[in-house]
């Protein structure tokens, strides 16, 4: 819902408003029913706003509170406004509207900036305090919604999409070298660092207060998630009950809307249970899956087209249905627009998830998303148990650090980049990494139990990040608001709770295997068997709410199948794009590594689909941010 952006001049320099309208016109995208600018003093605040709650003009931004105290733009939507607005009003504030915006500004006016603290939703704030001349950003729990830094010691200026940054005329782009590193290594940014030089996210579940005696940006983490404290004496069929009943009420609370609400249906069990909640909620409720030619597709990835199962659900729902069927030519139109909105490189093919979305925002402006389930309830056994029967922190740390270098090793990095990396970039993604587990003292080395909650911690903060960034950007490339009922505040504090043996159900009888067992043979058997057994609690959750044969369907996540089609069909846009001698990116990818991966990939049979993904992201990004080349004409 919306985007926001705000330069704070900590030197009195004044924005100019023609300026300011250029940064903020860049990311009108994320909100194409209207905009506002607060231009006070130092400080000037933009809004583009979708409307979602209270279409009227009282919930325009920015918005200032009935005091005159604060002065807000928001982005997001908080689920549980209502109940806080009846406390509020109990306390004697009034309202003008009936928007999320104003619960906000009215309850940080009463109760300070901690009062975000309250909130049951998904957030990026930028709030000025008019009496101290200081301007706070936050971000909500599990960072869903996104929100950009820079800071040049003259100004601090802040965006829901770095273009908007990009626009500030103090900005020079540059390249992070660093973060270019750690994205080849783990085709994610596991720091807040990005790609463009002196620009930072803000973390999740931070508050950062900026005012012009400090002038510093100093963070205050305020939240944290916990699968240390589980509870090991809790009763299976009570957390069983406990699991559907808040599954339930989160996807009903993220119903609230005053515009159409849709679901996406893939074929799997986390959108297929979202959407038979909301399917209660609203008659004939709309649903969009993906799906892909695959008449020239082999091995595996035959599999990938997940329309018949997403059709069964959508039957047995009555959905009125809608599918997007894609063909291997559709990456060539895509790419650069799946890039320009992007703006960072991230995890996975994403152009899928582009296109889906994009046919779901002609029929509705909010949809239901999947993503959250697998994070919180071990929906990736594969890779906890590489590295469940570790004896220590270090060996822990050394297997699932080799297991998440996706793209390029480290011994192959002097062959990967056409400049030397400096110790510091040199060393980062590992120390990254290190950093994830180093900075929570409360969790444990000690047992089996405790690898695979380390695990979960892990890919919680680190690789969920990466698919919320795409799924926002995407989404809002096409004016559309995703929402993540797994994401609410009830049931992530609840799953967190849960013991491993619930989340994974063969686990127990797997570690006494491992007591009998060379760890060699152990291993082996783990990643052949314990594919499926993920999720285990919530797929019992489920039985009843959605068709036995999707709960029982092997796991299977959604990407289109570019190994074959990288080979097939799509073999000469690759070469076209990668080979060619004018290469944008060869300032800092030797194009000889590039051709190496290439060919091994057609000519040799093997799979480089991640690390080919990658190149073709990096070329295009250095097009069109570097070399400010104009996006392809439809």
């Amino acid at each position: 819902m919306c985007g926001i952006i705000g330069v704070y001049s900590l030197k009195g320099i004044k924005t100019e408003l023609a300026d300011f309208r250029r940064m903020l016109n860049s990311i009108g995208h994320r909100g194409p029913d209207g905009d506002g600018v607060f231009m006070e003093g130092p400080i000037t605040l933009g809004h583009k706003r979708l409307s979602i709650i209270d279409t009227s003009d009282n919930g325009a931004q920015p918005m200032t509170s009935n005091d005159g105290k604060w002065t807000l733009v928001f982005n997001g939507c908080i689920y549980n406004y209502l109940e806080l607005k009846k406390d509020l009003i109990e306390k004697g504030a009034q309202f003008k509207s009936s928007s999320d915006t104003e619960v906000i500004a009215e309850g940080i006016a009463m109760y300070g900036i901690d009062y975000i603290k309250k909130f049951n939703g998904m957030f990026a704030i930028g709030a000025w305090d008019n009496s101290n001349k200081a301007l706070y950003l936050c971000r909500d729990r599990f960072g869903v919604k996104p929100l950009y830094y820079y800071h040049s010691g003259d100004a601090l200026v802040f965006s829901s999409e770095i273009k908007g940054i990009l626009k500030y005329p103090g900005y020079k782009i540059g390249v992070n070298k660093a973060a270019l590193n750690e994205y080849f290594t783990f085709q994610n940014l596991f720091s807040h660092q990005s790609l463009f030089k002196g620009v930072w996210t803000l973390p999740p579940a931070n508050i950062v207060r900026i005012d012009k005696n400090t002038k510093e940006v100093k963070h205050n983490s305020w939240w944290d998630y916990n699968f240390v404290d589980t509870d090991e004496t809790m009763n299976y069929d009570s957390a069983l009950d406990k699991t559907k009943e808040l599954f339930e009420k989160a996807v009903s609370r993220q119903m609230v809307a005053d515009v159409p609400v849709g679901s996406y249906l893939s074929g799997g069990m986390d959108s297929g249970a979202i959407t038979s909640i909301a399917s209660s909620h609203v008659s004939r409720l709309k649903t969009f899956t993906c799906g892909f030619d695959m008449s020239e597709v082999t091995g595996v990835e035959a599999n990938f087209d997940e329309r018949r199962d997403a059709e069964l659900m959508a039957n047995h729902f009555k959905t009125e249905h809608y599918e997007q069927v894609m063909n291997a030519g559709d990456i060539k139109w895509s790419l650069p627009r799946v890039v320009y909105h992007l703006e960072e490189l991230r995890v996975g093919m994403s152009y899928p998830n582009y296109y889906i979305s994009r046919l779901a925002s002609k029929f509705v402006k909010v949809c239901l998303q999947g993503t959250g389930g697998d994070e919180l309830f071990g929906g990736y056994p594969w890779r906890y148990y590489r590295v469940f029967d570790s004896v220590s922190k270090e060996e822990y740390l050394d297997k699932y650090y080799e297991f998440w270098q996706r793209l390029v090793p480290e011994q192959e990095k002097e062959e990967l980049f056409n400049f030397e990396l400096t110790e510091e970039e040199r060393t980062r993604p590992r120390r990254v990494f290190d950093n994830v587990f180093h900075f929570n003292k409360d969790l444990k080395y000690d047992t089996p139990e405790h690898m695979v909650q380390n695990s979960l911690y892990f890919e919680i903060k680190t690789f969920l990040p990466g698919l919320l960034m795409v799924g926002d950007k995407l989404a809002m490339a096409s004016g559309l608001e995703e929402r993540f009922p797994f994401l609410d505040n009830d049931l992530v504090d609840f799953a967190q709770t849960i013991p491993v043996k619930y989340k994974l159900e063969n686990f127990e009888m797997e570690i006494e295997k491992m007591e009998e067992d060379a760890i060699g043979q152990v291993k082996k058997k783990l990643s052949y068997r314990l594919h499926d057994d993920g999720k285990s609690i919530f797929r019992k959750a489920m039985v009843g709410f959605i068709p036995e044969r999707i709960i029982n369907r092997q796991k299977q996540g959604f990407s289109a199948p570019d190994e074959s089609w990288y080979r097939g069909e799509n073999s000469d846009y690759v070469k076209e794009l990668l080979l060619g001698i004018d290469l944008a990116c060869s300032e800092y990818i030797n194009q000889d590594y590039i051709r190496k991966i290439v060919n091994e990939h057609i000519e040799e049979g093997k799979n480089h689909r991640l690390l080919i993904w990658s190149f073709l992201n990096f070329e295009w990004w250095c097009k069109l941010f570097l070399n400010n080349e104009e996006l392809p004409e439809d």
